[in-house]
């Protein structure tokens, strides 16, 4: 690939996407992507995978592709369209439909290691990918836990990284993420919610946020009650929003867990840092769950995901809602300008 394979569309970012577990919905969401006007109008898109699993995809969505397909090494430059980069490493007849295997997760963890790999030769300025099934990609990479680890030993990234929950202009960003229910109280510290009060407000303004209002929430019920059903808000959470107050963030908090998104869903705040993992997920998928985004923030540059996972129960019906990856696809687009401007 050259160094710059679309200098002559360079207004519209260029954004390397993964294809994701053949089991489920992704190849048929990636064929409706590569078929939105928005789509195209907002980004270049370089598709990893292969061929007969797109059509396979296009097939099921009852869509006409129109796109360029390349091999895996070759010199390309800006198109009328997309480019499918066909690595040619998988077909539709070893798919097992709506089952995590060892060849679907082969498949995805390439595709996303040529797309992240794009992204780090500075040949692309945002990368997506349509959901991917982890224990499949245990099979062959027994290390992998979440995609932020992936992505970092990938492009040796060192710095700090979360996920993020999007739904439209609400944000929900975690102090703890991946670690059992019962680690939680103690893994909080000030120093920790802090850090991730400074990458969510960075973040955000990455996003184009000018002064992002991000309220905190509280670990126990009723914000603690004063202490009666806990003593972490008044040991550790609230004198870490004071100090992000007199560091100049805009946080307020902590607010109790069962309103804070209640207040938020109705303007007050455009983010809300929840302290564990499900606090917030569980509100932001039940207020649109076919519409949220995984960003992976804090990385070189933007990675996005539909929130949602394979669906493997829908899988091959051509019912799959492209709300979310639509989204995400556009959240990287608006963020990769935003950098590069």
């Amino acid at each position: 690939m050259s160094a710059n394979p679309f200098a002559a569309s360079a207004t519209r970012p260029t954004i390397a996407l993964a294809m994701g577990d053949p089991a489920g919905v992704g190849a048929e969401l990636t064929a409706k992507l590569l078929c939105l006007d928005e789509i195209r109008a907002a980004a270049n898109i370089v598709v990893f995978g292969d061929r007969r699993i797109l059509e396979e995809g296009a097939k099921i969505a009852g869509v006409a592709l129109d796109i360029s397909y390349v091999a895996p090494d070759s010199e390309f430059g800006a198109t009328n369209g997309p480019v499918f980069v066909d690595l040619g490493h998988l077909s539709p007849l070893d798919v097992k439909r709506g089952e995590a295997t060892a060849v679907g997760g082969a498949f995805a963890l390439k595709n996303f290691r040529r797309a992240l790999t794009m992204a780090h030769d500075g040949k692309a300025d945002a990368v997506c990918f349509t959901p991917f099934n982890k224990k499949a990609m245990r099979y062959v990479y027994p290390g992998y836990d979440d995609e932020i680890r992936f992505i970092s030993e990938v492009i040796g990234f060192s710095g700090h990284a979360r996920e993020f929950n999007i739904l439209e202009n609400l944000w929900n960003a975690r102090v703890t993420s991946h670690i059992p229910l019962s680690e939680v109280a103690s893994a909080i510290t000030a120093e920790g919610i802090l850090s991730e009060l400074a990458l969510t407000d960075r973040t955000l303004r990455n996003a184009g946020f000018d002064n992002p209002r991000i309220a905190i929430a509280a670990l126990n019920p009723h914000a603690g009650d004063g202490g009666n059903f806990g003593k972490e808000e008044i040991n550790v959470i609230e004198p870490a929003v004071q100090k992000g107050i007199e560091r100049g963030f805009n946080v307020s908090g902590p607010y109790p867990a069962d309103t804070v998104f209640v207040r938020a869903k109705n303007g007050a705040f455009d983010a809300v840092l929840t302290m564990y993992h499900d606090q917030g997920q569980i509100a932001m998928k039940l207020m649109g769950f076919d519409r949220g985004v995984t960003l992976m923030g804090g990385l070189p540059f933007p990675v996005c995901t539909p929130a949602h996972g394979t669906a493997y129960d829908i899988a091959g019906r051509g019912i799959a809602n492209i709300g979310a990856s639509r989204e995400a696809v556009l959240l990287a687009a608006r963020m990769a300008l935003k950098k590069a401007g």
